[in-house]
């Protein structure tokens, strides 16, 4: 399966100890030059990880145009990376923000965040509860709406 990432995503999985679901789930992550900078130039959860782990591919855009197009309604990195799986066909878009689902919805691209990311993790029996991690991920500064965290916590039967 080919999947994308921004930013959000391996961050958040990172700051809950979960990152090691992307490769579970997915066997490799592409992430696009600006995503790797953005976890890179200053110490952040997943840092080490995208310059260590092997199944973290970075990989360059060429569309510079769409890139910039897009970079007027979401940041550098989701501009990258939705441009990213555009070029590639990616099957699957990680992202998190609001304004970067909207785009990626607008253009065709199926996406997910990091709790379908959790919620898949679970069905697959790859973690044995969601709320724990839920609770974690806002504790580290993941904001969600109480409906939102209600609406996972149903999905996951839970």
């Amino acid at each position: 399966m080919i999947v994308v990432s921004n930013t959000s995503p391996i961050n958040n999985l990172a700051s809950v100890n979960q990152l090691n679901l992307l490769q579970q789930l997915y066997e490799s992550i592409i992430i696009p030059e600006a995503v790797y900078r953005e976890l890179t130039t200053v110490p952040v959860a997943g840092s080490q990880e995208v310059q260590t782990l092997s199944w973290f591919k970075k990989q360059n855009i060429t569309n510079t145009k769409l890139v910039e197009n897009l970079n007027l309604e979401v940041d550098r990195g989701e501009a990258e990376a939705i441009t990213l799986a555009l070029e590639i066909n990616a099957e699957l878009l990680l992202i998190d923000e609001r304004l970067g689902r909207i785009v990626a919805s607008r253009l065709g691209i199926e996406f997910t965040g990091v709790l379908g990311v959790l919620l898949e993790a679970k069905s697959k029996g790859l973690i044995a509860q969601v709320k724990p991690l839920l609770d974690h991920l806002r504790i580290s500064g993941f904001w969600m709406r109480e409906q939102l965290y209600n609406q996972v916590l149903n999905l996951a039967n839970e």
